[in-house]
């Protein structure tokens, strides 16, 4: 057989799953079905029923290319490129985290607050839009889906979402993502330490901060090394962020108004304790994920 000829996907396959098994990867099989589907353009189930599809040398090149990448403990989002969440495709790379399944929790409370807000009574003619901030967007994850998700209610119009990071190459992906999915002109993009000043107060406020502590930072997995440490980095105790930000919520939340802020499964205590010290009085509960984990502080003003 010429050098150039096609082989066909089974064997290439079966080959490039061997190869993450013996890496360590925790789930050889799907990445290496998930990233031969990325390079031959089709979806899984396509990788799954056709073994004898053929493949070009151009092809099996990039997936040897792949197959390397990931062997050396890269994530499957960062190789691809892109990654699930909400629904939506986002695009990802080195200058953002990857958005997290149990993060789509805090897009769930929050549009469920902004329909309450919206829909509990009635709204007079001329009423200012509902403002909404989300804090540490990285990607955009959050801001995107909230406002893909009004969209598709007929809502865009009476709410104006603002998205933050401290990192203006996070931005350039996020941008990159609202006009991708057609919310730019809903989700204003701003670099700022947490909250740009004199731009609240805000009725929702997101926000999935670090909340590793520092200590654990070389612990972590290695794919979650390839991410910004500074999207990750939370502190000696892994609450500095939220810290920060629950001491500025007196200013930015509105009377009323509710902040959802993604906390780490064992930082339920501190984030509470630390939620009393910012913001006595105000209401406070913890939200789970679906693996039943503490995951979202909810924190209420009167």
């Amino acid at each position: 057989m010429p050098a150039d000829a096609p082989r066909t996907l089974g064997p290439i396959l079966d080959a490039g799953i061997a190869r993450l098994r013996a890496s360590g990867s925790d789930s050889p099989r799907l990445d290496a079905e998930v990233l031969a589907a990325h390079v031959l353009g089709i979806d899984r189930t396509g990788v799954l029923a056709h073994p004898e599809m053929p493949v070009g040398p151009g092809e099996a090149e990039r997936f040897e290319e792949c197959m390397a990448r990931r062997e050396a403990g890269e994530p499957v989002a960062y190789i691809r490129g892109l990654k699930e969440f909400y629904g939506l495709a986002f695009s990802v790379d080195r200058r953002v985290l990857i958005p997290r399944p149990e993060t789509e929790l805090l897009v769930d409370l929050a549009l469920a607050d902004v329909v309450r807000h919206l829909t509990g009574a009635p709204r007079p003619a001329g009423t200012a839009p509902l403002r909404v901030v989300d804090v540490g967007t990285g990607s955009g994850a959050v801001a995107v889906a909230l406002a893909v998700a009004l969209r598709r209610r007929g809502m865009a119009g009476a709410v104006e979402i603002l998205a933050t990071d401290l990192s203006p190459e996070a931005l350039e992906v996020a941008v990159e993502n609202a006009v991708s999915h057609a919310v730019a002109d809903q989700v204003r993009l701003a670099v700022a330490d947490l909250l740009p000043g004199g731009d609240g107060p805000f009725d929702v406020v997101t926000a999935n901060l670090p909340y590793v502590p520092s200590a654990e930072m070389p612990e972590l997995p290695v794919a979650a090394r390839f991410e910004p440490p500074l999207a990750l980095d939370g502190g000696p105790d892994g609450l500095d962020p939220l810290r920060a930000l629950l001491s500025r919520l007196p200013d930015a939340l509105a009377p009323g108004g509710t902040a959802f802020l993604e906390i780490g499964a064992d930082r339920e205590a501190g984030a509470r304790a630390a939620a009393g010290e910012s913001v006595p009085g105000w209401g406070l509960a913890v939200h789970a994920d679906l693996a039943g984990l503490p995951r979202v502080l909810e924190v209420s003003r009167p």
